[in-house]
């Protein structure tokens, strides 16, 4: 995976005074799996608008498959299938007349219509249900007929934002395996989410994004090895001396110590040694801790050692 089917640069989306997208870079290569990983807000969604070509850039560029989402929208938007976050069907429609509807936008006509309908339909699980009008669907159901409208005309990017809200685990867990299963056919797939073990699971590189920013982009395993061993949150009653902030820097199983509204955040080698020698320096001054928590590595806690606010905030 070398070759670039998804590049951005220096996009910017702007509503009035609210700069909703902030001069974003990123690039995604042929095959792979790209999240966007970051609360309710944070641009996400404004950024595949753009590169879907529902909203047109305020300034910079962006590309897919060479082809500019502005200047070349109708051809873009031959070549990508597009799965948003609120649910795109027609309840009183079944199934298949859903798909039908929607592959005849794409320009899809009998057998190849049918043979495509058939696919997605297999592919989402919903075969037995086909004939059904959609209202009878759970919400999990109507996120995999859903995900079945953009595949129809075998797109070359598949964007998929928060497809997994609101859905019961078996329609996760279903929706889980058709995107591995889609990428490993080669598939390109851009995934936004807030939930952190969706980004693990799935994702080859992850864009951490908040407020209309990339703060970090890389894999997963080495955005989660930037806490190193874990990172400590020891509340503080009245500030500490220097005498105890030095003992604490000098600690073998710490690599940086920093104040962080009110409490005192302690990046370590190894949590639970460092927390045993934390609690003894405590000790031995006689200073009172009001809180502890340790922030196990994963990417939730990288949003939090970045931002210092949750994800899901």
């Amino acid at each position: 995976m070398t070759e670039n089917i998804v590049e951005a640069r220096g996009l910017v989306k702007r509503y009035g005074e609210l700069v909703a997208v902030k001069g974003i870079d990123f690039n995604i290569r042929q095959g792979e799996i790209f999240g966007f990983l970051g609360p309710n807000g944070a641009g996400k969604t404004t950024t595949i608008s753009m590169l879907s070509c529902l909203l047109e850039p305020t300034s910079g560029s962006a590309t897919i498959d060479g082809l500019d989402v502005v200047r070349d929208a109708a051809q873009v938007k031959r070549i990508i299938g597009l799965v948003p976050q609120e649910i795109a069907l027609y309840p009183t429609l079944s199934g298949r007349d859903n798909l039908n509807f929607f592959g005849r936008i794409y320009g899809l006509r009998g057998r190849r219509l049918r043979e495509r309908v058939d696919a997605a339909l297999e592919i989402v699980g919903l075969s037995e249900r086909a004939k059904d009008a959609v209202q009878t669907y759970s919400g999990g159901m109507k996120r995999r007929l859903n995900l079945a409208a953009g595949l129809l005309h075998e797109p070359k990017v598949l964007f998929l934002d928060e497809p997994t809200v609101g859905v019961d685990p078996q329609s996760r867990n279903h929706i889980f395996e058709n995107v591995e299963r889609l990428n490993r056919e080669g598939l390109t797939i851009l995934y936004t989410t807030h939930y952190m073990e969706e980004a693990e699971r799935l994702c080859h590189r992850v864009a951490i994004m908040d407020e209309g920013r990339i703060i970090a982009l890389d894999t997963p395993q080495n955005l989660i090895k930037v806490l190193g061993g874990g990172v400590i949150h020891v509340g503080v009653q009245d500030g500490l001396s220097e005498e105890m902030l030095s003992k604490i820097r000098q600690l073998s199983t710490v690599k940086d110590v920093a104040p962080l509204d009110g409490k005192l955040k302690v990046e370590t080698v190894d949590a639970q040694r460092a927390l045993v020698d934390i609690i003894a320096i405590f000790n031995q001054a006689d200073a009172a801790i009001t809180s502890l928590e340790i922030l196990e590595p994963n990417l939730e806690s990288v949003f939090l050692h970045l931002t210092g606010k949750r994800l899901r905030d």
